[in-house]
């Protein structure tokens, strides 16, 4: 029942989270085409691996297909915002508001304490990025709320979540690589290890879902290093 319901759950969140920085983004239709395309593309991609039992073989082959699942797409990302003046102005003329608020869809994170409590993931990775996601998901809805208002001190605030949300990604990944039953990072010795999210419909969380939030997550930090304007949208200078 869980792989059910969590293929549905992170289905749909894929699907707003992308609907939502497409629709948001700029006016230009390439960007745009892009981020739909590529994501669509990508989501088939790993569905199809894991689907194959890719990130599940053993040898530590799995762990490290997994681990450049993430690494590909948010690579790819930083390439084409530093390479392409386009893609820089997309990812700068969003909301910060919206950047921040398809964060909630991090709440899926429950999903994760749910695993561990059917003794599928082991406590120290499962407990602690499975409730690091629910508290910044949380976190997400009064920050976006204080950017969209402008209310006093939305700035700091936005940049010590989006730290925190960060952190709390990378910790996430390097915990599920450590307690990996083939990983050859393995550090983390907990009974049963973490190989079931190189499984569906759990692999979509570090090969889907991680690499858009850390994304986005660098799309705000680039945001707040930039000057806004005054306005309900907050606007920033892209100079070439």
């Amino acid at each position: 029942m869980l792989d059910i319901l969590g293929a549905m759950a992170f289905s749909t969140i894929a699907v707003l989270a992308v609907g939502a920085l497409t629709v948001a983004g700029s006016p230009d239709g390439s960007p745009r085409r892009r981020l739909a395309w590529g994501s669509a593309a990508w989501f088939a991609l790993i569905t199809g691996l894991a689907a194959a039992g890719v990130f599940s073989r053993p040898s530590g082959f799995g762990t490290l297909a997994l681990g450049a699942a993430v690494l590909v797409p948010i690579l790819a990302g930083l390439t084409l915002f530093a390479g392409s003046l386009p893609g820089r102005a997309f990812a700068l003329g969003m909301p910060l508001a919206v950047l921040v608020g398809v964060h909630v869809g991090r709440l899926l994170g429950g999903f994760m304490v749910a695993l561990h409590a059917a003794g599928r993931l082991p406590p120290t990775f499962a407990l602690t990025a499975g409730w690091g996601d629910v508290l910044v998901a949380a976190a997400a809805v009064p920050v976006a709320w204080a950017v969209h208002r402008r209310l006093p001190g939305w700035r700091p605030l936005t940049l010590a979540w989006n730290t925190v949300g960060v952190l709390d990604l990378v910790v996430a990944v390097s915990l599920g690589v450590g307690s990996a039953a083939d990983s050859p990072l393995r550090f983390i010795f907990e009974s049963p290890a973490s190989d079931t999210m190189g499984t569906l419909p759990w692999a979509l969380i570090p090969g889907f879902l991680v690499p858009i939030y850390m994304l986005t997550h660098g799309a705000i930090f680039a945001q707040l290093a930039l000057p806004a304007v005054a306005g309900d949208t907050v606007r920033f200078r892209t100079a070439a």
